[in-house]
């Protein structure tokens, strides 16, 4: 992510087990059957997410009306068991359940705040999939957290958009709403004629029926939750291939034809191939970018495989810089993502060194001296980067600093291991989740060089890490 400068639905869930304290179902005699757990277990945000299954895939087919704001639709969701279940939970903020029933048998559900409690019939087994068929719909809302803002589904003059960061996916669809449990997506989203759609992944096309248009998208590799996204409204599309996969990029229409983001959006396959030089091969099965007029949003995201910009970001220049810190996160953050938040510099400050690396391919700056700069302007040094607080996950501790770390590796084991370290990073934990104590093991083990307390300095110290030579 790049901070910047200022009806009903019918959902079929297949999930799995987990743990918790209930008596299990009559027609389950000899299991200890439990409910799951209403969090994932993360501690800044110990209510994202649930425990004890494992979402495969989601299919979600939406119907959104912007005249009234109103979000109907069908969706399917695939996982597998991971403990005795009795009940469990999803994340859905705001939106209505209309009907339920689990393996095609009528359950329960109840509501606790953005928690959706389902109590299937019978109980489900360890290791079992299930199905889950969820009937849900109204007018959605925004997510607000007094330290990070509003996200999640956005209503605008021409449309909506559903984006944020740490939370969004539950304001549009029952999710397990954690990057823990990463999962693919396809997504139909049918809107009025004459209003472009876009989400993640490869374009499946668009049918049009009565008045409305269905737009079709999907990604294959497993997605993180907050990194899924709808982007609704009148856009200027350009669709095309690059290296024989897709690319769409999009502008809204409200802004000037071949200006600024338009102008940023085609260096998005450029700098795609560059970052594959230095990250390994691209990990995605399709690129692009989609820019977002609306004060609101005055930051970008990696969503998956598409990162959405605020023209914050382009009102002043051409601003390639974010277009490389967003594409970087496709392999630093989506393809191998955080299982905890309290690890986030491992998305962004290899984001930031991305950066870094692309000023330097176009001449402009060395990545040491922007390495020197940016340690030069550091006079804080006593917020971490590695687990800097619930409140302080989008700080310069974590970008900047993030970025310091990730150079002051490169000093510390030279280049060609350094290189190789990442490529082995991002090839090795591809499509999976890990945490920074992964990273220095893999680090070491690439090296041969002991590096925890290199990491320590450079991620923890109070003071001034002292700078490899």
């Amino acid at each position: 992510m790049n901070r910047g400068p200022i009806a009903a639905a019918v959902l079929l869930v297949t999930l799995a087990g987990c743990t918790g304290r209930d008596p299990a179902p009559a027609s389950s005699a000899g299991r200890d059957f439990q409910p799951g757990a209403d969090g994932a277990g993360d501690t800044y945000f110990p209510k994202y997410g649930n425990g004890g299954y494992d979402v495969r895939g989601y299919a979600l087919k939406l119907r959104y009306d912007p005249a009234k704001d109103e979000l109907t639709g069908t969706a399917t969701i695939t996982a597998t068991a991971t403990a005795d279940l009795s009940r469990f939970n999803l994340d859905l903020s705001g939106l209505a359940v209309t009907a339920l029933s689990v393996d095609g048998k009528p359950a329960q559900d109840s509501r606790d705040g953005t928690e959706l409690v389902i109590t299937p019939s019978e109980g489900l087994a360890k290791g079992a999939d299930f199905t889950v068929e969820i009937g849900y719909g109204g007018v959605p809302e925004p997510v607000k957290s007094a330290d990070l803002g509003e996200g999640g589904f956005i209503h605008t003059d021409d449309g909506a958009i559903a984006l944020g960061q740490p939370e969004s996916a539950s304001t549009w669809f029952p999710v397990n709403d954690h990057p823990s449990d990463k999962a693919t997506y396809d997504i139909e989203i049918t809107v009025p004629e004459g209003v472009e759609a876009l989400s993640n992944g490869v374009p499946g096309g668009s049918t049009q029926d009565g008045g409305w248009t269905t737009w079709k998208w999907s990604e294959k590799a497993p997605m993180a939750s907050y990194l899924a996204t709808l982007v609704i409204g009148q856009y200027r599309v350009v669709s095309g291939t690059h290296n024989g996969k897709p690319i769409v990029t999009a502008v809204p229409e409200s802004l000037p034809r071949n200006g600024r983001a338009e102008a940023a959006m085609r260096f998005t396959s450029e700098i795609a191939d560059f970052l594959e030089t230095q990250f390994g091969p691209y990990p995605f099965d399709a690129y692009g970018g989609v820019v977002v007029d609306d004060e609101r949003i005055g930051y970008a995201l990696e969503t998956q495989s598409r990162p959405v910009y605020g023209n914050v970001w382009f009102k002043e220049r051409v601003n390639t810089d974010v277009v490389a810190h967003e594409l970087a996160h496709q392999w630093f953050g989506d393809s191998v993502s955080i299982a905890r938040w309290e690890d986030i510099w491992l998305n962004e400050g290899f984001a930031t060194y991305a950066e870094w690396l692309w000023a330097e391919e176009q001449g402009r700056e060395s990545v040491r001296e922007s390495f020197q700069t940016e340690y030069d302007a550091t006079d804080d040094w006593s917020k971490p980067t590695l687990d800097p607080g619930r409140s302080e996950i989008f700080s310069r501790a974590v970008y900047k600093r993030g970025g310091l770390t990730v150079h002051a590796l490169r000093l510390a084991v030279g280049d060609d291991d350094f290189f190789k370290i990442l490529k082995t990073w991002t090839a090795e934990k591809r499509n999976g989740t890990a945490q920074t104590a992964d990273f220095v093991t893999v680090a070491e083990r690439v090296s041969g060089e002991s590096l925890r307390a290199l990491f320590d300095e450079w991620l923890t110290s109070p003071t001034p890490p002292k700078i490899p030579s």
